[in-house]
């Protein structure tokens, strides 16, 4: 019987040939114990009913009963409760009758009760005449491999759902001609298609016409496919028509055999990037069309000064003359201060300013402001009421800079109070920190106005003939100075016509500083020894005229027009003083300053930059070519005199 159930070879008519074939027994036994000995699969004989009778050892190790613990039994022990409850174990066999074979996966149950996923294989045995007589059975654990492959269905599922979900990234799957088969959040964010709508097209419908003509799509693809990546910036087309600037990594995706498969594309959009470089771009040109303005406008703003402070110096009776000199050294002023407002503004917002903190005295601050401003409150006819306390408001700060911050608020305080109007400017201590206030009875800020004071440019409306006139830098220069000083500025306003208030807060300092006598003593102007003095600029009214204010003065004074000649006069005249213009025709002002340094015979020489050029790469560069100072134009005389003495 198991010869024939096992579909072994019938020994009926071959006697005659005894001699040359094994017996049947013997083959019978090898294949038995051939069956009996695999450990992988689980290779067993049912009846024609179910019930087992025979196992082999694999079946022993899969499931985990010993051959006479499961021999007689029905195979369906082997199977889930949901399983026999519909079935299907007898489901199995009838398939098997009846197509002579079934196959199927799914959970069986081991002897300790454990699951796993099985690979079955059921085929009907038949007798020589075709009666079934039972079943062979071969199971194989698949447990690892399903779990094997659920990770990498749960890994590719998670990919999925993270590729996605991105939604600053397009991530499209291209086939090997092109067409688009997946597109995720990000695709549909950038590009504006949905996927129902772009799937199944050719992705160069994402590029502009041009483009398209000259094959760019299919260029890119083929890169890809040769150099194993391609990646570019370039424009892109959105659904609606409007293009962005897009970084695109193109990546082909072979199959195990080298096929292509189709290509994997990255796609950014760089709109945001490309504008804030041509913002950036635009505000380097800026800057440097500032710098360029300044050194136009100082350079003859230079003479303007020089020679002003040449006709202060000679006494006149003439009430017209008088009033000529004071329009212009009044104008002159406005002017140097528009500049240099315009420039500090440039230099705030590239964060170029540099404070040079000291201890300094608030109320001394505002006393210098007003006197700065005086000329205009009195112009205009107005009223200043000034409240100080007698005790010191002592500050760290850069007393340039305060002077500035108060300046710019008296200025423009009497700038919009019509004429005849009042001006309040009172400094204390509130709160343990230093408060300046002014207040003016002027033309006040609407609540749109009060908002963005404090922006560049942003001034109150005024009609075409401008009355106020300026720039609309001067409360922005204000704020972010205070703001380097660690303070805060307000502005108040009850509305149009009634006036307006602005409120300084800076920090005190903690202790307040030691007053050295000795050094308030040394500090005091002495005489200024006469001092050979060398003036080399190729403006030929501000060299003119600094000369002779310098002559004035007592000074020993030459003039060269051009670098060529102010190298060659240092040689030979051997100043103590070089002051020396920068712009210069035939050498530069770096040039000879390196030069004369290189000179020993010139070691002693003070080098003075007297220049239109005024930011903080300018003084770097000057301090690196040899110069000791850096003086901006129109150059304050007063400040040239107290160098020229401390360099004696």
């Amino acid at each position: 019987m198991r010869g024939k159930i096992l579909g072994l070879p019938d020994c009926t008519g071959m006697a005659e040939h005894k001699e040359e074939t094994q017996p049947t027994a013997v083959l019978d036994e090898r294949f038995r114990r051939l069956v009996e000995g695999v450990r992988d699969y689980a290779i067993f004989l049912l009846d024609a009913g179910g019930r087992i009778l025979t196992w082999n050892t694999g079946a022993q190790l899969i499931k985990g009963y010993r051959a006479e613990e499961i021999v007689g039994s029905h195979f369906s022990r082997f199977y889930p409760a949901e399983a026999i409850e519909r079935r299907w174990p007898q489901q199995e066999l009838e398939a098997a009758a009846k197509q002579g074979r079934f196959e199927d996966e799914g959970w069986r149950v081991r002897k300790d009760g454990s699951r796993f996923w099985a690979n079955v294989v059921i085929t009907a045995v038949r007798g020589e005449s075709g009666e079934l007589q039972g079943f062979s059975k071969v199971t194989r654990d698949l447990t690892e491999r399903r779990r094997q492959e659920n990770a990498l269905r749960e890994s590719e599922e998670r990919f999925r759902l993270l590729v996605d979900s991105v939604r600053d990234y397009a991530i499209v799957m291209l086939d090997p001609e092109g067409r688009v088969t997946s597109w995720n959040a990000g695709a549909e964010r950038i590009n504006g298609y949905q996927a129902a709508e772009i799937i199944g097209q050719h992705v160069s419908v994402l590029y502009p016409a041009e483009a398209r003509r000259r094959g760019w799509p299919e260029h890119e693809l083929a890169t890809a496919r040769e150099q194993g990546r391609f990646e570019e910036e370039g424009v892109r087309v959105r659904k609606d028509g409007t293009t962005f600037w897009a970084n695109v990594v193109v990546t082909p995706v072979f199959g195990a055999e080298g096929a292509l498969r189709g290509y994997a594309k990255v796609m950014r959009d760089l709109s945001d990037r490309k504008r804030i470089e041509q913002l950036e771009r635009a505000e380097r040109q800026t800057n440097e069309f500032l710098a360029m303005l300044a050194h136009e406008l100082r350079n003859p703003l230079a003479p303007i000064t020089n020679a002003l402070n040449l006709l202060s110096r000679k006494s006149t009776a003439d009430p017209g003359e008088l009033w000529v000199r004071e329009v212009l050294q009044r104008q002159t002023g406005q002017l140097s201060r528009l500049v240099d407002n315009l420039l500090d503004v440039s230099r705030l917002t590239r964060s170029a300013v540099v404070l040079d903190r000291r201890p300094v005295d608030l109320r001394n601050i505002v006393r210098n402001a007003l006197d700065a401003s005086m000329q205009w409150i009195r112009e205009r006819g107005h009223r200043v009421e000034v409240s100080l306390p007698e005790d010191r408001l002592m500050a760290d700060g850069d007393e340039v800079r305060l002077n500035q911050v108060v300046h710019n608020l008296v200025h423009n305080a009497a700038k919009y109070t019509p004429p005849g109007g009042c001006i309040q400017v009172k400094a204390g201590v509130e709160s343990g920190r230093i408060v300046v206030r002014v207040r003016d009875n002027g033309i006040g800020m609407d609540a749109d106005l009060l908002r963005s004071a404090f922006e560049m440019f942003r001034q109150a409306n005024q009609g075409l003939d401008r009355p106020q006139g300026g720039l609309g830098v001067g409360l922005t220069l204000v704020q972010r100075l205070v703001a380097l000083h660690g303070g805060s500025v307000e502005a108040r306003s009850e509305g149009p016509g009634l006036g307006s208030e602005f409120i300084v807060r800076l920090p005190m300092r903690e202790e307040p500083p030691i007053v050295d006598a000795q050094s308030q003593a040394r500090a005091e102007p002495a005489p200024v020894r006469a001092r050979r003095v060398l003036v080399v600029d190729d403006n030929q009214d501000a060299a003119q005229a600094l000369s002779l204010l310098l002559q004035g003065e007592g000074h020993d004074v030459k003039v060269a027009l051009d670098g060529s000649a102010g190298l060659a006069m240092a040689y030979e005249y051997r100043p103590e003083i070089v002051l020396l213009d920068i712009g210069l025709p035939k050498m530069n002002g770096y040039e000879i300053a390196r030069l004369i340094r290189d000179d020993p015979a010139l070691k002693g020489t003070t080098l003075v930059a007297i220049t239109g050029y005024g930011q903080l790469q300018d003084r770097a560069r000057a301090s690196a070519s040899g110069f000791d100072h850096h003086m901006v134009k129109p150059v304050d005389f007063q400040a040239l005199q107290r160098l020229l003495h401390e360099s004696a």
